[in-house]
């Protein structure tokens, strides 16, 4: 059976809306100025900031004013509780799995948050496994998570997909396995010059819709007028 390998956070889930949406309550709750939510999105920079920096950073800008046990529960579980899974994406993943397609994730963080995410989205109950970097000594693009994660479903990488939102991780992890991919845009521009995905997709739900559509197309040309590669 093909493998669909999915990317977590900004993929099949809106982490940096959902970060947002926890920074400006915290910043409410403890009254803090509500021109800082930018400041804080920055500095989180969709989660790679290491955790212990953004709480030193905070601490620093708050004189130390600020409960060490709040910081670490919006650090911890502020994303992690509020991220939910939009219905088309769900749908898709649904198609995917009845079409015959072994689905699992391959995401970098911590345990605790991202199992938090996949369980409280539903996701554990769509695809068949998933495979997170704390638990395997492994971060994207190396290729040991993704061989972690087919041996996770008894799937082979060969003619696997990958479909993920960050170039780098996603997107040369995938060319490194051999993989195709989807880059999921958000209406951003691909602007790498030495790696280059197989086709870009607008989110998630439509990045799935392809694969499963298209799977066993051969790639040729890229066109730059509607930014997709046939």
């Amino acid at each position: 059976m093909p493998l669909l390998l999915l990317d977590l956070d900004n993929t099949l889930v809106d982490r940096d809306a959902s970060f947002r949406k926890a920074a400006a309550e915290f910043l409410a709750e403890h009254a803090l100025p509500e021109a800082d939510l930018d400041w804080l999105m920055r500095l989180d920079a969709s989660g790679y900031t290491p955790r212990q920096d953004v709480a030193r950073a905070m601490s620093e800008r708050y004189d130390g004013s600020l409960p060490e046990s709040a910081v670490h529960q919006l650090l911890d579980r502020g994303a992690a509780e509020r991220v939910i899974l939009p219905e088309a994406t769900r749908e898709a993943l649904g198609t995917a799995v009845a079409d015959g397609w072994v689905c699992a994730v391959v995401t970098n963080g911590r345990v605790a948050q991202q199992e938090t995410k996949i369980r409280n989205t539903g996701l554990d109950r769509l695809v068949h496994g998933w495979v997170i970097s704390e638990a395997v000594g492994h971060k994207k693009p190396a290729p040991e998570i993704f061989h972690a994660a087919a041996a996770s479903v008894g799937a082979a990488l060969d003619g696997a997909w990958m479909i993920g939102d960050a170039p780098h991780a996603d997107i040369r992890g995938a060319q490194g396995i051999g993989a195709r991919s989807v880059w999921v845009s958000g209406g951003r521009p691909w602007t790498e010059t030495t790696y280059r995905p197989t086709h870009i997709a607008q989110d998630a739900a439509a990045a799935i819709a392809h694969v499963v559509t298209h799977v066993g197309t051969p790639v040729t040309t890229y066109d730059i007028r509607t930014d997709y590669w046939k």
